[in-house]
């Protein structure tokens, strides 16, 4: 067998990235809007990063924590204790052996609490400080863990392998040529921790047992299967514990890795790019416009305006200006046409008004409970013109926030609006100083005509003779000027009533618009607090959370 070793380093180097702190907390943040809009599997994973980060950073910085992790029969134990130096970990025939998590520390100054916190039990603890008199200060700072088996019997309920893989710092899987494709690793691990290059290395043990073709042909397929899996740069290392060859090679990996004292943060932003390439999923493209802030007035006018129809404002202004100069008929009109008038059926009856406030109230509330589509409607229309380019979950929530009181709104609208409902029967006071002139008018005409008779009466036929003191009613002399007087008196009645018509019309359009603007006021004001106001909170939310993930991607 032979014994070629070496290392295939990766093809491309990717800069450290600056940020992580706030990175971390766009996260917290999108931990914190994203119930209900991200998936709950997703959020949770999330959190935990933000709790594995937080614990990391606040341990020794000092150190790098790297795992051995592999299958049975890979060499992984003799591996660790060929690194180390010593004889800690157990091998043998039987597999596997590793039952528990093997640790050895270079300086053991500032370790203890990160080894707590990675749950290493005391007895399986050990330090190489002695050694580093023998030229492995390089390796200062490294704490190598030996994993237990990840495909063996006691993983299936035991799963400190798993544990210790998403928060070790740097990952060396050991690979033997014969498993080195095998499926419970690639498709659990390696394509899970995709993206994960920088903190990632590929060691193909067991090389002595290879021709140096087959090692070669070996390495090639392992690098062409590892970026079919999505590791775009691999590093992979060729060893044998057995002989040692290579051993020293992947110290100087290890020690490389160590000296930069990135590890940490290189693992921690490697899951933080794996999450964000899920979150993005439930944001638009970077390229896409961003989304709206506010509810702009235009939208808000729409919408009011939209309510309105479906109340009827409209309907309830066009009443009140029809009732209102129907009324008014009885008071300013020419008294002679209202007398004659009341020989037909009433104007009221006949436009089948009946009660005319209990109608226009009617208008007012039974009109929105009546057309719920129409109000359904106006909100839809608000929410589609603000969801443009939004993933569908957030669409349905800014949906679910303009719907979220409108099961309410319809009674609320009504009682609104039935508070302003107008009182029919409020007579303007101009109303009944014309009442009074007209039946002035009427009486002076009435006089007219008394005084017409008596001067027929007592001054052309002379059926006798009148006092002296009223002599003059008596005089057919008077009888042209006592008629052009009740001429012009029906005349000046007749004006008035024409003139005070067009007043009438003015009032009652003055009325309505008075009444409609009140409308829409209370429409505006109930729609802003049962409408946009939830839409409103849910665009910050929504923008908090767009903001978060363009953060997190740093």
């Amino acid at each position: 067998m032979s014994s070629t070793i070496g290392i295939t380093p990766p093809s491309g180097i990717t800069p450290a990235r600056q940020g992580l702190g706030s990175r971390l907390a766009a996260l917290a943040k999108i931990v914190e809007l994203g119930p209900g809009r991200v998936d709950p599997k997703l959020l949770t994973e999330s959190g935990q990063l933000l709790l594995r980060a937080g614990d990391r950073l606040k341990l020794s910085s000092d150190h790098t924590v790297v795992a051995l992790a592999g299958g049975t029969g890979s060499g992984k134990s003799s591996l660790f204790n060929s690194v180390s130096g010593l004889d800690l970990s157990p091998t043998g025939v039987r597999r596997p052996t590793t039952a528990r998590t093997h640790a050895c520390v270079w300086g053991l100054e500032g370790a203890g609490p990160l080894l707590d916190w990675l749950q290493i039990q005391w007895r399986h603890r050990f330090a190489r400080a002695s050694a580093l008199d023998k030229g492995e200060s390089r390796l200062h700072g490294l704490i190598l863990l030996d994993l237990p088996d990840h495909d063996s019997i006691r993983a299936l309920t035991d799963t400190e392998a798993d544990r210790l893989i998403q928060v070790a710092d740097l990952i060396v899987w050991v690979l033997d040529p014969q498993k080195y494709a095998d499926a419970s690793t690639h498709r659990r691990y390696v394509t899970e921790l995709a993206g994960h290059d920088a903190v990632t290395i590929f060691v193909l043990n067991q090389a002595d047992r290879l021709a140096p073709e087959e090692l070669a042909e070996c390495v090639a397929d392992l690098e062409d299967l590892l970026r079919r899996e999505g590791v775009e740069h691999p590093t992979i290392v060729t060893t044998s514990a057995t002989t040692g060859k290579g051993v020293d090679n992947l110290k100087a990996v290890l020690a490389d890795t160590v000296a930069r004292r990135r590890a940490a943060i290189q693992r921690l932003e490697a899951d933080l790019d794996r999450l964000t390439r899920r979150l993005a999923e439930v944001v638009p493209d970077e390229d896409a416009p961003p989304p709206p802030v506010a509810i702009d007035d235009a939208r808000r006018i729409g919408l009011t305006d939209a309510l309105c129809d479906a109340v009827g404002v409209p309907a309830v202004g066009e009443a009140l200006e029809n009732v209102y100069g129907v009324r008014s008929v009885e008071w300013v009109g020419w008294p002679y046409a209202r007398w004659a008038a009341r020989l037909r059926s009433d104007p009221l009856n006949s436009l089948n008004l009946g009660d005319i406030k209990d109608e226009i109230r009617g208008l007012t509330g039974g009109a929105v409970t009546a057309q719920p589509a129409e109000v359904d409607n106006a909100i839809q229309a608000l929410a589609d013109g603000l969801t443009g380019g939004m993933h569908e979950t957030w669409q349905n929530g800014v949906r679910d926030a303009a719907r979220s009181r409108s099961a309410q709104l319809p009674q609320v609208l009504s009682e609104e609006l039935t508070e302003v409902a107008p009182s029919l029967d409020r007579v303007p006071a101009w109303w009944r100083a014309l009442l009074a002139w007209q039946y002035l008018l009427v009486l002076l005409f009435v006089a007219g005509l008394a005084w017409v008779g008596t001067a027929l009466a007592y001054g052309v036929f002379e059926v006798g003779e009148l006092p002296a003191n009223l002599e003059a009613f008596g005089d057919a002399s008077s009888l042209p000027w006592v008629g052009l007087m009740m001429v012009a008196v029906l005349g000046l009645g007749l004006l008035t009533a024409m003139a005070s018509r067009n007043f009438v019309v003015l009032g009652a359009g003055q009325e309505r618009d008075r009444l409609e603007r009140e409308m829409r006021r209370r429409v505006g004001t109930t729609a802003e607090s049962m409408v946009i106001e939830p839409v409103e909170r849910e665009l910050a939310r929504y923008n908090e959370f767009y903001t978060a993930v363009r953060s997190v991607r740093g």
